[in-house]
């Protein structure tokens, strides 16, 4: 086995697109869950509004999209995903715990499966997806985009440094906000929300409102992941938001500390670092036929992660739910 590639794709994976990806999708689980309480199972979904709304307003017409700028799809984005968690907020964020859950994880299974539908491929791409719009993002790109650049053992294209800058550009964005907003004294009504918000709405706070605006907020930071994915592959495509997308996300906000502003960078980075060393090491171990292929052989080797991710959550959700860096008193909802 050589543990050389092994170390050196574990550590370019914890700093690249993929990795923003799912931090930006648990940071805006932090705000939901960490912060408010809201057992929003539906993250991907709003990924893929994120991700959607930006390719079908800029995909050429070729391809099937409107054939917009690209900072045309970016505000469709932004306004697809403003407009799902309304709709999705205002009938169910007078439920509680497991009934919020619910919808919102179905919810999110119904676009997935509305978005690669047949019936509308020729306006989502159906299975394949809509691609073809990230070139003017790429044109702007200040560093050559098929060049390979070393930084050490470790080795990126252009294209990926690219969408790494803008992509830990937003994750720092979104933790600022965070940051700051949750000192502030809206900050302090979603922190009492978490605690009792029945207390709250006797003190003659509007406890919905207060839950929309923190839906809305979390759901445009897990579009901005969704829309780094995409720009990344040039491609949306309905298979990858997933209920898995959700589940990772929220593994890696367990596992930074939810209601910490930097838990789910940390988790997600140790998270996705610790999924690829797995995935790369299963595939070594199979392609070294160090395991008989009656056990395992390259395409199950690729399963193993998945099955990881189950184990972990598990595990962390009995032994350490507050986290690396988390309070377990901050995850003590109220019923």
């Amino acid at each position: 086995m050589d543990w050389g590639f092994i170390t050196t794709q574990t550590v370019s994976a914890i700093f690249g697109p993929l990795a923003v990806f799912y931090v930006l999708g648990a940071q805006g689980l932090n705000l939901h869950y960490g912060y408010t309480g809201l057992l929003n199972f539906g993250q991907a979904g709003f990924m893929a509004t994120g991700a959607y709304g930006m390719a079908i307003a800029s995909a050429p017409e070729s391809a099937g999209g409107f054939g917009f700028p690209l900072w045309v799809g970016l505000l469709v984005s932004v306004l697809a995903t403003v407009v799902f968690a309304l709709l999705l907020g205002i009938p169910t964020l007078r439920l509680r715990g497991d009934y919020l859950a619910i919808v919102t994880i179905a919810a999110s299974e119904i676009l997935r499966i509305v978005f690669r539908s047949e019936a509308l491929e020729d306006f989502s791409g159906g299975n394949s997806g809509m691609n073809g719009f990230a070139r003017s993002f790429y044109d702007a790109n200040p560093f050559s985009n098929g060049y390979r650049y070393q930084f050490g053992p470790f080795e990126y294209l252009g294209k990926d440094l690219w969408v790494m800058l803008v992509g830990w550009a937003l994750v720092v964005i979104a933790a600022v906000l965070t940051f700051l907003l949750m000192r502030s004294p809206w900050g302090r009504v979603l922190r009492s929300i978490r605690e009792n918000e029945d207390a709250v709405r006797s003190l003659g706070k509007n406890v919905f409102s207060y839950k929309m605006q923190s839906l809305v907020l979390g759901a445009l930071m897990g579009a901005a992941g969704g829309v780094v994915l995409a720009l990344y592959q040039n491609l949306a495509t309905p298979d990858d938001f997933g209920t898995k997308a959700t589940f990772i996300a929220y593994t890696a906000l367990i596992l930074g500390g939810a209601a910490r502003v930097g838990g789910p960078i940390v988790g997600g980075m140790i998270f996705y670092g610790f999924f690829t060393f797995m995935q790369v090491t299963a595939g070594q171990m199979a392609k070294a036929e160090l395991l008989p292929t009656s056990i395992m052989d390259d395409v199950q080797a690729g399963i193993v992660p998945f099955l990881l991710l189950g184990l972990v959550l598990m595990l962390l959700v009995v032994f350490r739910p507050q986290g690396i860096f988390g309070d377990r008193r901050e995850i003590e909802l109220d019923g």
